[in-house]
């Protein structure tokens, strides 16, 4: 499900061009297939989340797969914008199988297997993402038909939902009512944080509507929290807006998100760029830019995910975070060096891709060490959201850098200056990331629990009753 949530985001990215000549209708128009999707994402993501809490998981994910499907088939049996994209706003409810898949985790697992299966489903986020970009160029290498993506999306859907269908029911673990007019705010806030984001390149970073619709955002969700705070059921309470860990995690989370649509967009278009006209750059295809030079980055996510686990559970979500920040900066700042010969441009890809599945690994371990389990989801959709923003700032950044003063020519080509800028401020952030984790979580002393003291705590769990605490 998770592999479904990430490849949903990627798959149509390459074929907007695809889309806007079948359609007929503009570039702006075209890219609202990724902008609606996004936009959609930041107002169910929460809502689930906090659905998922109050009424149990499994009802909430059949919810989600069936409104998925129905989206996917309608994308793919549509020729129609209006209809495309009320398909890909339907799709969008995905992004809400992940927190609610990382509930039902804790819910099921005993603790000394719960931090590898988080680590493993949550690094499935960076791995399904590269395997939509695959996919595409795959089906799309000889001018496929896009709508070849929405069948194949509505056939994984309903192999999920299948799966769901099969799993455990439980009852909800929070207490209280939905915060509708919460959830109102922070998804109106959300939607004019990203709009900017995604249309900033053709209104003008300057333009009115961009700080406008930003300045607004910072009103809308500064009265977000405000009203948080006074309700008895809030959408997200007032310690998770405020408590130093989850802090770090979302502003973590936006860091990688930014990392790995950074690293896929301009690795792309870079190998994508001919040499002979250019001076850099490989003149590859779309598929041999997703299959050669993005492939081995997003499959070795196979197994750095449950590598990352295991940091997590010998190390600690802290440590976890650190080295995936440093490897992160050690991945830019080799792109931004070597970039000349394919091998260079594939190990840097694929260190940036690893450390951000490391990261992926780590968040949630962190987030429910700091949250109870009534907050799991909710906690969750919020780093979502956090991911989701980093994502769109990832795009918008590459996008102005590889566009503004092109190489004159018939076809505007980015400078080779672009791309080594573009990856100097990703190693630069990456370090800001590995100062700010090191700085501002605290060290916790992991207690190691023998394999009989970890079954005495399953039993105490499982019967309700409390679990001492260790010695």
């Amino acid at each position: 499900m998770v592999l479904l949530v990430s490849a949903l985001q990627t798959l149509v990215v390459p074929v907007v061009a695809d889309i806007q000549a079948d359609l007929g209708v503009s570039t702006s128009a075209a890219s609202w297939v990724v902008t609606a999707n996004l936009l959609a994402a930041a107002v169910f993501t929460p809502l689930l989340g906090r659905l998922g809490d109050l009424y149990g998981r499994r009802p909430v994910m059949l919810g989600v797969l069936t409104v998925v499907l129905l989206g996917s088939v309608l994308a793919a049996a549509t020729s129609s914008l209006p209809l495309l994209l009320a398909g890909r706003v339907a799709q969008a409810a995905s992004f809400g199988l992940f927190p609610l898949s990382i509930g039902m985790l804790r819910e099921e697992l005993p603790p000394r297997r719960l931090t590898g299966a988080m680590a493993l489903v949550s690094g499935m986020l960076s791995v399904g993402a590269g395997f939509g970009l695959v996919v595409t160029g795959v089906l799309m290498r000889h001018g496929g038909d896009y709508h070849e993506l929405f069948w194949l999306a509505a056939a994984l859907t309903a192999v999920g939902l299948a799966g769901v269908w099969l799993l455990p029911r439980r009852a909800g673990v929070a207490t209280g009512r939905l915060d509708w007019a919460g959830a109102a705010l922070l998804g109106l806030g959300l939607v004019l944080l990203i709009l900017p984001m995604e249309e900033g390149n053709g209104w003008g970073w300057g333009s009115v509507r961009v700080l406008g619709c930003l300045a607004a955002a910072a009103v809308v969700l500064a009265v977000f929290v405000l009203f948080e705070r006074r309700i008895a059921h809030p959408l997200v309470s007032a310690r998770m807006l405020s408590h130093r860990p989850i802090v770090v995690a979302n502003l973590v989370g936006l860091f990688l998100g930014f990392s790995m649509f950074a690293v896929f967009l301009a690795v792309s278009a870079l190998v994508q760029t001919p040499r002979g006209i250019a001076g850099y750059g490989f003149g590859a295809s779309v598929l041999a830019a997703s299959l050669v030079y993005l492939l081995p980055g997003t499959a070795s996510g196979v197994i750095s995910a449950p590598l990352g686990g295991r940091l997590v559970a010998r190390f600690g979500a802290k440590t976890t975070l650190i080295v995936a920040a440093v490897l992160a900066g050690v991945g830019f700042a080799l792109l931004a060096v070597l970039h000349s010969a394919t091998w260079q441009v594939i190990v840097g890809a694929l260190i940036v891709n690893s450390a951000v599945t490391f990261g992926y690994a780590a968040l949630p371990a962190l987030l429910i060490a700091n949250v109870e389990p009534a907050e799991t989801g909710i906690a969750n959709s919020v780093n979502s959201i956090a991911r989701s923003v980093g994502m769109s700032l990832g795009t918008a950044f590459v996008v102005t850098m590889t566009t503004r003063n092109p190489i004159p020519g018939p076809v505007p080509l980015p400078r080779e200056a672009q791309f080594v800028a573009t990856f100097v401020v990703g190693a630069v952030l990456a370090a800001a990331a590995a100062v700010l984790v090191a700085w501002a979580l605290p060290r916790v002393r992991e207690v190691a629990l023998s394999p009989r003291e970890a079954e005495a705590d399953e039993v105490l769990g499982a019967a309700g009753l409390p679990i001492p605490a260790p010695r």
